[in-house]
């Protein structure tokens, strides 16, 4: 079974109620078996467009990662943002196929 991820690029417009969403997102994350790969950090952004945030979050299956982003404790989290940013986020299945040498 291949991993999911949410691979989400963030501009934070009010870092107040940001911050109310990331007190709160957690208890999402943790029901569905999501862990942080990259939770801001310094990047580069050699080609097309970037926001001033980035995150991936690894999911144990494809399916975990659409129902967290469907949960009701998911969607209580993101309701608390208030217009605080603007995210683009994608929900994309792992690959675990071969490798090039």
């Amino acid at each position: 079974m291949s991993r999911g991820y949410w691979v989400a690029r963030v501009d934070v417009h009010d870092a107040e109620s940001y911050k109310d969403y990331a007190a709160s997102n957690g208890v999402a994350f943790a029901k569905f078996g999501g862990r942080f790969l990259v939770r801001g950090g310094a990047f580069e952004n050699p080609a097309g467009t970037s926001r001033a945030r980035n995150v991936v979050i690894e999911f144990p299956s494809y399916q975990a990662a659409l129902d967290c982003w469907a949960s009701p404790e998911y969607q209580a989290a993101r309701a608390k943002q208030r217009g605080g940013a603007e995210m683009d986020v994608i929900i994309i299945e792992g690959y675990a196929g071969p490798q090039p040498a």
